[in-house]
């Protein structure tokens, strides 16, 4: 059989089995190109199961480009808390408020328009042009790409933009004359449910007769990918500052920089330990871990007293724990502290916050604490990893472990 029957082949199978065996997504009962366009961010980097009830929430609290191009930062990244990746929901916010202004609320149906907003990258576009508006526009994700690389035993490198880019002109010629959307989605259904990165079911898949990756056994190889450097581990001390008095019962969080990584979102104060530090904290041994938790202490007091003016007293270790972005990994200790105020060169926190200035002079930007209850959790948005902590912290007269 020839190439052409074999892409035939491909596509006719292909959509016959979606037809039967699609699964029953909640951005798939609509063909509204804001439903879809809001659910591929979601699913970037994101289990289908964690991303309906966020989905589902979502589109409740901002029903429409009105509604989300209109609605404060901090209300949409508190939606958004727990998903992770923070800067899809602020780039697609961002795109939105461009629908609104420039494109009367309507997403755009041509290429060069969706293409233009801010986040929107070739499968995106792709996608909610195929799937809304069922333009023949290719949409390749790494469950495509695993797909086609397999089908078509193709062995280059899908790390590389070339080869994303001769897998989008392929992909685009396998849709068949008015099925853009059917098809993208049988696609990713593929890769998502039988052509799997480990262990593909290749004996359920409706095209394996003819896969060539199959035929050749090289399935399991395939695709071809150089592997992303791991994440550089750096060792944190997080403060878990406690409230007195009137902010009995809170505790002080700040907000981060304006932009970067986690830009504008609270968390716990934290500082990366010196590589001194963080050789010791590895020793074996009670005393080695009593003195190096002192001296992460004695790092923490005096790095956020030079950097923000804030003058906390560490008492004890809370607890440990992990997070991990794509170019590094915290490996976090918690330390229970004491508030006791802010230097001169600061700004007083008041009731619930305050702005701290920078004593270093090394940041212009001032720093922004405030004392955190119930209320505020339900208000601010943090990252999941500090969300955890403030879930997991045992009161401050529990037994230590």
């Amino acid at each position: 059989m020839g190439a052409n029957e074999a892409k035939l082949y491909f596509s006719t199978e292909l959509l016959n089995w979606y037809n039967t065996h699609k699964r029953d997504l909640p951005w798939r009962r609509s063909r509204n190109p804001y439903y879809i366009w809001i659910s591929e961010v979601m699913l970037q980097q994101t289990r289908v199961e964690t991303v309906i009830p966020y989905y589902h929430r979502f589109i409740e609290q901002f029903p429409t480009v009105e509604a989300l191009a209109d609605a404060p930062e901090e209300q949409v990244l508190k939606a958004w808390e727990g998903l992770g990746y923070y800067s899809r929901a602020r780039n697609l916010q961002a795109a939105v408020r461009e629908v609104k202004t420039s494109y009367g609320g309507q997403v755009p149906d041509s290429k060069e328009d969706i293409s233009s907003l801010k986040g929107v990258g070739p499968y995106t576009a792709g996608a909610v042009l195929s799937i809304a508006y069922n333009k023949p526009e290719p949409a390749v994700d790494g469950n495509v790409m695993r797909v086609l690389s397999r089908y078509f035993l193709l062995r280059d490198d899908i790390a590389k933009p070339s080869t994303r880019i001769g897998m989008e002109k392929l992909a685009k010629e396998l849709i068949p004359e008015g099925k853009a959307g059917d098809f993208n989605q049988a696609l990713m259904e593929l890769g998502a449910t039988v052509c799997t990165p480990k262990s593909p079911h290749c004996l359920t898949c409706p095209v394996m007769e003819l896969c060539a990756g199959r035929l050749e056994g090289a399935a399991d190889e395939l695709p071809v990918k150089t592997k992303a450097k791991p994440p550089r581990p750096e060792r944190r001390a997080v403060a878990y500052i406690e409230g007195a008095g009137t902010e009995s019962g809170r505790v002080l969080i700040r907000q981060r920089p304006k932009e970067g990584l986690l830009a504008r979102m609270w968390e716990l104060p934290h500082v990366q330990l010196p590589e001194t530090l963080q050789a010791s904290a590895g020793r074996a041994g009670a005393d080695a871990d009593a003195g190096a938790d002192a001296a992460a202490m004695r790092f923490l007091r005096e790095k956020l007293e030079a950097e923000y003016g804030l003058l906390v007293e560490p008492v004890e270790p809370m607890m440990d724990t992990e997070h991990t972005f794509s170019h590094i990994e915290w490996r976090m200790r918690v330390y229970r502290c004491r508030f006791a105020g802010f230097t001169e060169g600061a700004a007083a926190a008041g009731d619930r916050g305050g702005d701290a200035g920078q004593a270093s002079g090394e940041q212009q930007e001032k720093t922004t604490f405030l004392w955190f209850g119930e209320e505020e959790l339900r208000q601010y948005a943090l990252p999941n990893v500090f969300v955890r902590i403030l879930q997991q912290a045992p009161p401050a007269d529990s037994p230590k472990s």
